[in-house]
């Protein structure tokens, strides 16, 4: 069977997630589960089709990003799912779609996720050079945390006695900015 796989990592990123369930679903996933959720922390729906997936079946997900957070990461979603018999597909994988079905998409995820984590390396070598001048010549003083923009929000919603986890989710924060908020 053909399953989906599409995730954002914040409740504001819905257009995405649409977008990304509308490519799975062009592309014959017969099953799609879907998430808001960090690639770093749990992702229930993500831990639910993985158990569900058996031998002949295949994941589909539009980006290797939505699926793993580095290389590593992702070599070990393929190989969890080569055991077991279930294919992976990626839909768009620097501009061509891999398939772990052959020798030569196997071949392909592991050479496209080195470049793909290579870049991103490089991407971020230039970044922190950038901000360490910045920081030398005073232009930059970090950023400036989005929670704490919404700290009288967050205070009047605690007033009309809302619960924490209803805020946070109202607010699209995390319940521990809630309360660094309310201790503010």
């Amino acid at each position: 069977m053909e399953f989906g796989y599409a995730r954002t990592s914040t409740i504001d990123q819905k257009a995405g997630l649409a977008d990304q369930v509308a490519k799975l679903e062009a592309a014959g996933c017969k099953r799609i589960y879907q998430e808001h959720a960090s690639a770093v922390k749990d992702r229930e729906q993500f831990d639910r089709l993985i158990e569900r997936l058996e031998e002949g079946d295949r994941l589909t997900v539009v980006k290797m990003d939505r699926l793993a957070r580095n290389v590593r990461q992702l070599l070990e979603i393929a190989d969890n799912l080569t055991e077991r018999g279930v294919a992976l597909r990626i839909l768009d994988f620097n501009g061509e779609t891999v398939d772990t079905q052959s020798a030569t998409g196997r071949l392909m995820l592991q050479m496209f996720g080195a470049f793909a984590e290579f870049e991103r390396n490089v991407m971020l070598e230039r970044q922190k050079a950038g901000i360490a001048d910045a920081k030398a010549k005073g232009k930059y003083k970090g950023r400036v945390p989005t929670a704490m923009r919404q700290a009288d929000k967050v205070k009047e919603m605690d007033a009309q006695g809302m619960t924490r986890v209803q805020i946070a989710e109202a607010l699209g924060i995390s319940e521990r900015s809630v309360y660094r908020a309310l201790m503010k």
